[in-house]
């Protein structure tokens, strides 16, 4: 996405964040901005797709914000340590579907974290099993989570990658309807290998270049 517009917005509310997307998607539509990517954190919070089931949210007593959203996808959390990447782009002008804006999601950011020492792949999701879309270690752990909306060709929504949030939180709920899945961070990574983790900053130059370089 060689024409994609970096933003970096440091951390923001979700509320304000949601609600600020549709005025970027409509600029996007409208043709007042081109397609960028939109790169925060968010405070601790739990969001939740339509199509999750009541079962797989955290009880009552959890202390976090559980907030439903528009985008695809079940729950998932963000917090600090986590980066958080929203896509704001055109699928008409790039001659793109779902599919393909999914798969080039995955793999630019496979590419990204493997720019940083760290092996990951994409998983193909059998027929009839829960989605496995996402990036994922090769031994089966959720490094990056991605659920996005698509409206009149405007994609909204994006990926939350996991640099060093606390992971005891995704022990509370069940994280993008996969209750046998366990979830990763470059931290943990890092620590398995006697390397050291990246710091946020160097995570975002290197998705933004990724992305801008695709």
């Amino acid at each position: 996405m060689s024409e994609l517009l970096r933003v970096d917005l440091g951390e923001v509310p979700y509320d304000e964040s949601g609600a600020t997307m549709t005025g970027w998607a409509d600029e996007c539509r409208d043709g007042h901005a081109p397609d960028r990517l939109f790169l925060l954190t968010h405070p601790p919070v739990i969001t939740y797709g339509r199509l999750t089931p009541p079962e797989e949210l955290p009880g009552p007593l959890g202390g976090i914000p559980t907030v439903p959203v528009d985008r695809g996808g079940h729950a998932t959390y963000h917090g600090p340590g986590q980066l958080v990447g929203y896509l704001i782009v055109n699928l008409r002008e790039r001659q793109s579907g779902p599919v393909d804006i999914i798969r080039l999601v995955e793999n630019t950011l496979i590419e990204a974290v493997g720019s940083l020492g760290f092996e990951a792949i994409r998983r193909d999701t059998p027929k009839g099993a829960p989605s496995l879309v996402g990036v994922w270690t090769p031994d089966g752990r959720k490094l990056v989570s991605i659920g996005m909306r698509i409206r009149g060709g405007i994609t909204t929504h994006g990926f939350a990658l996991n640099v060093d949030p606390d992971l005891s939180v995704f022990d509370t709920f069940v994280a993008c309807g996969l209750a046998d899945v366990s979830m990763t961070s470059l931290r943990q990574l890092a620590d398995e290998r006697g390397m050291q983790t990246p710091d946020l900053a160097t995570v975002r130059d290197a998705v933004a270049k990724a992305f801008q370089a695709t």
